[in-house]
């Protein structure tokens, strides 16, 4: 943990030294799939004080399934049952104070622990979802379906397949959809609060992705049009704060 706390200077900002970090991840089998729209598309569709982030005038929404594994707070050890599920984002890109991060529009996970626990300490748009995943001679396959009356019916089914390593230069738009540090919601009287996280620059790769069934921005009367574009990671090790005010 030392020497990952240590490695820094990818980041764009600093995460809070002086505050401990209160949990650690496990991010496995990653896919980004990432769809452009007009930035007036989605500007309603985020609060007001959050500024939407956009990489040549396009804004951005990714949906992204993963594993979860060895989730556990500080000083204390993760537990088989409750720390390793399935997650599913589906998230944009904002600043606050010209630091960027991710606003998530929903989060599904099939631990219905986690679901609350996020929803409660992290104020985020949980939800809980039946969900699969399988790997097989290399092929990723993913499925989830949102069962959470909290939310709108919202679904996925996918297959991909990883091919060649890319870096993500800083210029890129690799390096805008996934170098992103903390995350942005808001508090009941409306304030907002960033939750910085930190992790190594993504190990990242192309990939062939198979997207049959896609239900995900239904709730946010949207469309994914054409293909997207496709990211994999195979694993990545992140330290989380708990979210702060931002003065």
């Amino acid at each position: 943990m030392k020497s990952l706390l240590a490695s820094c200077a990818h980041r764009s900002h600093p995460y809070p030294a002086s505050l401990s970090w209160v949990m650690t991840q496990c991010w496995d089998d990653l896919l980004f799939a990432h769809w452009s729209f007009d930035p007036a598309a989605i500007r309603h569709l985020i609060p007001e004080q959050l500024a939407l982030d956009t990489f040549d005038g396009r804004a951005y929404i990714g949906i992204v399934p993963f594993k979860m594994r060895k989730v556990r707070m500080r000083l204390m050890p993760s537990f088989c049952g409750v720390s390793n599920f399935l997650e599913l984002n589906v998230r944009t890109y904002v600043t606050v104070n010209n630091i960027p991060g991710v606003y998530f529009f929903s989060l599904d996970a099939s631990s219905l622990l986690a679901v609350e626990g996020a929803r409660t300490w992290f104020r985020l748009p949980y939800y809980y979802a039946e969900m699969r995943s399988a790997e097989r001679d290399g092929k990723y396959f993913y499925e989830s379906r949102r069962i959470d009356r909290r939310g709108a019916a919202a679904g996925l089914k996918v297959s991909w397949r990883p091919k060649e390593v890319m870096p993500a230069t800083p210029d890129s738009i690799e390096h805008f959809l996934t170098a992103r540090y903390c995350l942005y919601t808001i508090s009941g009287d409306n304030s907002v609060l960033r939750a910085h996280v930190h992790h190594l620059p993504w190990p990242l790769q192309t990939a062939y992705a198979d997207i049959t069934v896609n239900t995900m921005l239904d709730p946010l009367g949207l469309t994914c049009e054409g293909d997207p574009i496709v990211h994999f990671s195979r694993t990545l090790l992140t330290v989380e704060w708990a979210p702060e005010l931002v003065p």
